[in-house]
């Protein structure tokens, strides 16, 4: 088995969605999903704009998809060949994860065609492919390429008032119609043989039609350029994808795949998990930092990573808590400017926190739960439509889900932790944990009767129970907070930056109420108890999950709201305990997370990608490797096998799974290997599953990459 690969052979119409997601190549900057040369909007072809929003009416707000650049169909005598209209005599498909290509190898009749196509990893706007046509008999050929402009929306269209200019260089320049933001696709072409040019320009988009007489048995090769800017890189968006598509074909199709080759070898030498022992599981992991690696926004200098990455417009675009619970340790071990720009996303959109926050009536940062640019908060107060009504649903992720301000906080400071680096606190990192502190102060309930201090009506990560009492995730996360926040004085002895802060802010009074409500909100657990995952969780329903499965009329049914079939039971839609203990490790101990996983884990349907992480990292901390085996497996091969659920009641929610991708890397790293990195010291306690014979891994550590080894006898470091 190559594990460096992905190759299906064979065409299914019924593939088409997830093949997009599964054989996606991207940069950070765009993802072009992984669909045919000749496929157009009906086929989910797109290129996928990070950090790009537009609303089109009252429709969701969602990232724009910029015009495809790359389309390219050919017609052989007059007839077009396209898969999935023609037959096609062999198939095969192919994501290269070492060198960040897509290739596809297609036989019709008449003509063999081959493609290799990247988004390039060295020049962020560039997106290149080369086509290869063997032809089995002399016929007329025509290769009609451009850029379409009709393309795939989910809540579109969001381009509009389009212009085209049609010389040796396409272009097409739109604006989106919310913003008024520009963007421009521009396009060249190379073809390594003598052959007609026409160009023209219709209503869904603009083209060139290259004619030739082809010769049985002669190969025909036709490099294709497209270059993709907007009015957020530049004044002049049009003029800089044109002069670059100009620049890429003086380059040459294989001057530029070599500088994007050494770019992804370069963040491989930085991230590659070498595992010895199961060629599968290999694969699945290289598959799952490829898409990482695909979707991280390198480019930019405070920019997040969509829940979706750039596999499409599914969840809006937007950034939710997997991005500092699940990708976070990933570059912070790995590439830690990156983990950087992730928080300054944060930081950036602290704005939007606090704006929010005053909506709601409270003080300080409460972070969207669906945060788009500016920290504009994308989730609506009805996110699901009932299957059997087709009304929407009134849904309270928006406005309950608020351990999202801790999950940011807790990243903040594991970065401090990890890399000793206070940068970050000083450049707005300690003003959101203080912000979201006082959110958390702001949002506490106590009564007159009593000095118990509560956190009412909320949601944690098991979204199935909706307006609860003291979930004690977000119970944890929120006192985890408030006690950063009381250390950060500590961080900074000789310097006046923090009282500064706490003047610049009014805060004294605030930092002394935080310090009284810190003992009565902070969890207090008992050795080897249960921990209930909120009140009255104990007094649901105890039925397994089969039963409830059993219940749904539709397949397509939501089972959380106040109707839910899961709602009225204990059974729970992802780790919500079990990410906590797997989060704050050092507070309980292995007999607790044993007997809290035993209990849990067959109440949960794993109904996110987020789940079997942590059940896995947690079944790795006591002891019982064997036991992650299946939830590592589940984790990294998702986007491979096509896991993952497509839909929440009437709502498609498919697309590729970055927390699980990240997820991956943590359960092998942090969890079969059991590295801990803190204050600068690496340590491991390898758990390594009966299947897997050695890891392998880079660990950039204080501006130095360690390599970590890591046996069933121990482990080293060089």
């Amino acid at each position: 088995m190559d594990i460096w690969s992905y190759t299906q052979s064979g065409y299914r119409e019924e593939d088409t969605v997830t093949n997009g997601n599964r054989f996606l190549v991207g940069n950070g900057y765009m993802g072009y999903r992984g669909t045919m040369d000749e496929w157009g909007k009906s086929e989910f072809a797109a290129v996928n704009l990070a950090g790009v929003y537009d609303q089109n009416g009252d429709k969701w707000r969602e990232p724009v998809n910029a015009p495809n650049g790359l389309f390219a169909v050919l017609s052989v005598n007059g007839e077009t060949v396209a898969l999935g209209k023609t037959t096609a005599q062999k198939h095969t498909q192919t994501v290269h994860f070492r060198r960040g290509t897509h290739s596809r190898d297609t036989l019709f009749a008449p003509v063999r065609i081959r493609s290799e196509r990247f988004v390039s990893m060295a020049e962020k706007h560039l997106l290149c492919s080369r086509l290869t046509l063997t032809f089995s008999e002399d016929c007329q050929a025509e290769l009609l390429t451009g850029i379409v402009t009709d393309i795939w929306d989910i809540n579109g269209p969001h381009l509009f008032n389009y212009t085209y200019q049609a010389d040796s260089i396409l272009l097409a320049e739109a604006r989106t119609g919310e913003l008024n933001i520009p963007v421009a696709a521009a396009q060249s072409v190379k073809a390594g043989f003598d052959c007609a040019e026409k160009r023209e320009s219709t209503e869904t988009g603009v083209y060139r039609r290259l004619s030739f007489n082809a010769e049985a048995g002669k190969s025909y090769v036709i490099d294709i350029f497209s270059a993709v800017f907007t009015g957020l890189d530049d004044k002049e968006p049009g003029k800089q994808a044109y002069s670059l598509c100009q620049k890429a074909a003086e380059s040459g199709f294989e001057s530029l795949l070599s500088a994007h080759r050494a770019a992804w070898e370069e963040l491989w030498q930085n991230s590659a998990v070498e595992l010895q022992g199961c060629d599968e599981a290999a694969r699945a992991l290289n598959a799952s930092l490829y898409h990482l690696h695909s979707i991280a926004p390198r480019h930019a200098s405070a920019l997040s990573i969509p829940a979706r990455g750039l596999s499409g417009q599914t969840y809006k675009g937007a950034v939710f808590w997997d991005s500092e619970i699940f990708l976070f340790p990933v570059f912070v071990h790995t590439e830690p400017e990156l983990a950087k720009t992730l928080l300054r996303y944060r930081i950036e959109t602290l704005p939007g926190a606090l704006k929010k926050a005053a909506e709601y009536g409270y003080r300080g940062a409460f972070y969207p739960w669906e945060s788009q640019e500016g920290g504009a908060e994308g989730c609506t107060d009805y996110n699901v439509v009932d299957v059997f009504t087709h009304r929407p649903v009134r849904t309270y992720f928006r406005d309950k889900q608020i351990h999202i301000s801790g999950d940011i906080a807790y990243a903040l400071w594991r970065y401090y932790e990890i890399t000793g680096d206070l940068s970050l606190m000083r450049e707005g990192g300690a003003e959101v944990i203080l912000q979201c502190a006082r959110f958390y102060l702001s949002r506490a309930h106590s009564r007159l009767d009593t000095d118990k201090v509560e956190l009412l009506d909320v949601i944690g990560p098991d979204e199935y129970h909706e307006r609860v009492g003291n979930n004690v995730f977000t119970n944890q996360m929120a006192a985890h907070c408030i006690a950063c926040s009381l250390e950060l004085p500590e961080l900074f002895p000789d310097s006046s930056f923090f009282d500064d802060l706490i003047k610049k802010l009014d805060y004294e009074d605030d930092f002394n109420l935080l310090k009284k409500l810190l003992p009565l909100l902070r969890p207090a657990f008992e050795e080897g108890e249960i921990i209930e995952q909120f009140d009255g969780y104990l007094e649901l329903e105890d039925c397994d999950l089969e039963t409830v499965r059993g219940r749904l009329l539709d397949e397509r049914e939501y089972w959380g709201t106040n109707h839910g079939v899961a709602a009225h039971t204990r059974i729970i839609k992802q780790a919500d305990v079990i990410a906590m203990m797997a989060l704050f490790p050092s507070q309980f101990s292995d007999k607790t997370v044993e007997r809290n996983w035993r209990f849990y884990e067959p109440r949960t349907e794993h109904g996110s990608s987020l789940s079997s992480c942590m059940y896995a990292l947690t079944a790795c901390r006591f002891g019982q490797p064997d036991l992650a085996w299946e939830h590592f497996i589940k984790t990294a091969s998702i986007d491979l096998e096509g896991g993952g659920k497509n839909w929440a009641g009437e709502i498609y929610i498919g697309g590729t799974h970055p927390a699980a991708n990240g997820g991956a890397w943590i359960i092998a790293v942090l969890g079969f290997a059991g590295l801990s990195v803190l204050n600068g010291e690496l340590t491991a306690n390898p758990r390594l599953p009966s299947q897997i014979k050695s890891l392998r891994f880079p660990v950039t550590l204080r501006g130095k990459r360690v390599c970590v080894t890591v046996t069933h006898d121990g482990w080293t470091v060089e």
